[in-house]
């Protein structure tokens, strides 16, 4: 499990490095706690983030309930200063994404399918609590 956990994490800060206009990544399990966190902030602020991004799935599930629409797909919040998306990733969980107001929004909800197709495909409930217990521990070797 810990390579599979290593893994996801690799592809997690992969796409927030290499994704044009990404401000900040992270995943969250259905019950609204972090399973995974980008590099490029600090972990206050993924704490904040993932309250935001479990307020807002709790938001869409409720209204799709209500309406009848079926499963979380995308959630696209366009703010003044920038972008919030959440995307469904698999075994109930979450991607959480932070973008630039020049992000181009297809191009970021492009890449977030393809990690939830890549990433998301593996996720397990073994290997979202494996997740749960090791996000904020630094792997070896990155100086924290």
């Amino acid at each position: 499990m810990k390579a599979a956990a290593a893994d996801f994490n690799w592809l997690l800060n992969r796409f927030a490095t290499e994704t044009a206009g990404v401000v900040d990544v992270i995943g969250v399990s259905s019950d609204g706690l972090l399973i995974a966190v980008s590099q490029l902030r600090g972990q206050a602020d993924s704490e904040r983030l993932a309250a935001i991004v479990s307020g807002i799935t709790s938001l869409a599930m409720g209204a799709s309930g209500n309406y009848g629409l079926g499963g979380l797909n995308k959630v696209i919040i366009d703010l003044e200063g920038g972008h919030v998306l959440v995307s469904a990733l698999g075994a109930g969980a979450v991607l959480g994404v932070v973008a630039s107001k020049e992000a181009k929004l297809g191009n970021i909800a492009y890449e977030m399918t393809l990690f939830a197709n890549r990433a998301g495909a593996a996720l397990s409930p073994q290997l979202v609590m494996e997740l749960k217990n090791t996000v904020g521990i630094a792997p070896a070797g990155d100086g924290r």
